[in-house]
């Protein structure tokens, strides 16, 4: 009885990995030293792939395809100088093997040197039976390149030769995005659909155009389209219930969130959307009851965690949500936005060291809101730390100078430290910037507002002649 392709497969796969455990030597043909090594490059399996290919060229020194495989891993270890030099010697040999100059085009794509890629890769075309394949190498240069237009005309005439290569289309897609072509998008896309009338992949496409454009009809329509075409498209659905929420079709949305979760295993996306529906459908036990399954789901998802946190916020549980953002800030302390949450909370807990704790986080985590330093500033000002606060504000100039907010700061907190000369240069140069914000003293330095010579220096801001 002859073995089907697949069943010759595995038995030469079965053969090759026990002699690997017995230490044993069979042998091989080089078309199944081929399989294999292909076998292990599609499931990630470099170093298994690297032993066939050596057992290979031991048994099969002169196998060119055996060779070609040995220089594509040494280009995935970056010893291109190594690769090339074994190509160079391939060249001499296979002037006309397209797969030689497939990888030279890899290697100058390895340098940078992406026009010389592609003109290999266009020699390449010129030998190949699989015009698909370099086109779309070809494709992936002009991308680097940053050349949208090359580029997508090349996935185009891919996808023209190989209609059911949806990484080409995905590439044509983001192609037309990043030339801010939805318009074109559209219609390339429903011309494909002429000629593909269930495709799938492009009614999601289609749907996901008319969707950035607020088109939400449309964009319901083509998910529709997609889900006809392929009943057990789980992207199709929730890009459905999200249209379904534009729409405030909180019901239905949940209905297409809940199809996905039958199709495969929950998504923390899914988990998290549905709560949000039912949060605005008024119902908080089966929100939260979602929320929660969603962190359960995906405990490094930040927005389930910030759903939960901020319906608690929202209602004032404020106990509540501080119990849910520490839980956060367990999982993940160097997540700003958690930190955020935090401060905020313990503020309005007056539980003013720890909101101080939170916004001094916020800003070692890079983020530099002018409120952020201003918030610092007023709670270090609250628990008597004024050289902290000096130092604050300082740092707070070196990205907002020329700040009334802050120079007016710095005015009350020198009076303060009874450092009158500093508080007076402030005080003035603050003035100067914008007097409106002379508030800033009367509310959070009224001793200082109140001190004769403060009162001066604003009369004198005021009538300039005095």
């Amino acid at each position: 009885m002859q073995l089907s392709p697949n069943e010759h497969n595995n038995l030469s796969l079965s053969r090759f990995e026990s002699m690997l455990k017995t230490n044993s030597v069979l042998f091989f043909d080089s078309d199944e030293f081929e399989e294999i090594i292909h076998y292990y490059l599609e499931n990630g399996k470099m170093a298994l792939a690297k032993k066939a290919t050596k057992l290979g060229l031991e048994q099969h020194p002169s196998s060119t395809s055996l060779k070609l495989y040995q220089v594509e891993m040494f280009i995935f270890e970056n010893e291109l100088d190594t690769a090339e030099a074994l190509l160079e010697d391939l060249f001499l040999i296979e002037k006309s093997n397209e797969e030689v100059y497939i990888q030279k085009a890899n290697i100058l794509s390895r340098r940078d040197l992406h026009l010389e890629a592609i003109k290999m890769l266009e020699t390449a075309f010129k030998l190949t039976t699989d015009e698909p394949d370099v086109l779309s190498l070809i494709g992936m240069e002009y991308l680097f390149l940053e050349d949208f237009e090359n580029a997508k005309y090349y996935f185009i005439q891919c996808l023209e030769q190989d209609q059911e290569d949806f990484s080409a289309l995905y590439n044509i897609i983001y192609c037309f995005e990043y030339l801010e072509q939805t318009e074109g998008a559209i219609e390339y896309l429903n011309s494909f659909l002429n000629k593909n009338p269930y495709c799938e992949v492009a009614w999601h496409q289609v749907g996901k155009q008319y969707y950035s454009l607020n088109e939400y009809t449309k964009a319901l329509a083509a998910f529709d389209f997609a889900i006809i075409s392929d009943d057990t498209f789980i992207g199709a659905y929730l890009e459905k219930g999200k249209v379904q929420e534009k729409l405030k079709r909180y019901n239905e949305a949940i209905e297409s969130y809940t199809v996905t979760l039958g199709l495969d295993d929950p998504t923390s996306f899914a988990l998290l959307r549905i709560g949000r529906c039912y949060e605005k459908l008024g119902n908080p036990e089966l929100a939260i009851q979602f929320y929660n399954k969603c962190v359960e789901e995906d405990a490094l998802l930040d927005k389930g965690w910030i759903a939960i946190t901020d319906y608690y916020l929202k209602n004032k549980n404020y106990q509540k949500a501080l119990y849910y953002i520490d839980k956060a800030i367990n999982i993940d302390s160097e997540n700003v936005l958690y930190w955020k949450r935090y401060a905020k909370i313990n503020f309005r807990l007056n539980f003013f060291e720890e909101a101080e704790v939170g916004y001094r986080k916020i800003i070692e985590l890079g983020n530099y809101e002018l409120n952020t330093w201003l918030t610092r500033n007023d709670i270090l000002l609250h628990l008597g730390e004024y050289e902290a606060a000096i130092n604050n504000l300082f740092q707070a100039t070196e990205f907002y100078p020329d700040c009334a907010e802050i120079e007016f700061r710095l005015a009350g907190v020198f009076y303060y430290i009874q450092d009158k000369r500093k508080g007076e240069f402030h005080l003035k140069n603050a003035l100067k910037l914008d007097a409106e914000y002379l508030i800033i003293i009367e509310e959070l330095y009224p001793t200082v507002y109140e001190q004769k010579k403060v009162q001066e220096i604003i009369k004198l801001h005021k009538n300039p002649s005095l």
